[in-house]
C-alpha cells in the first residue's frame, strides 16, 4: 500500500468513526496525514537506533578484540 493510499484509509475511518459527519474532509485528510507520517516516523526512528545500537555493538566488540591482540616484544639483554 502507497502513502497516498494509507492517507485516504486512515482519513475514511476518522469520517466513519466521527459519525460520518459532513464537511470535515479536509480536517479528516489532515490528521490521517500526520498518524501516517507519525507512524513512518515512529518506524523510521526505531530502525535508527536499531541500527545505531548494533554498530555501538560492533564497536566495542572490536575494541575488545583490538586489546588482547596486540604483539608485545620482549627486551633482550646483552651481555
Amino acid at each position: 500500500m502507497d502513502l497516498h493510499e494509507e492517507i485516504s484509509k486512515a482519513a475514511q475511518e476518522l469520517y466513519e468513526k466521527s459519525g460520518r459527519i459532513e464537511g470535515r474532509d479536509f480536517e479528516n485528510w489532515h490528521e490521517a496525514e500526520r498518524i501516517v507520517m507519525g507512524r513512518y516516523k515512529s518506524n523510521t526512528e526505531e530502525e535508527f537506533a536499531d541500527k545505531a545500537s548494533k554498530r555501538t555493538v560492533r564497536r566495542r566488540s572490536k575494541q575488545e578484540n583490538s586489546k588482547g591482540s596486540g604483539t608485545r616484544l620482549k627486551s633482550v639483554k646483552s651481555d
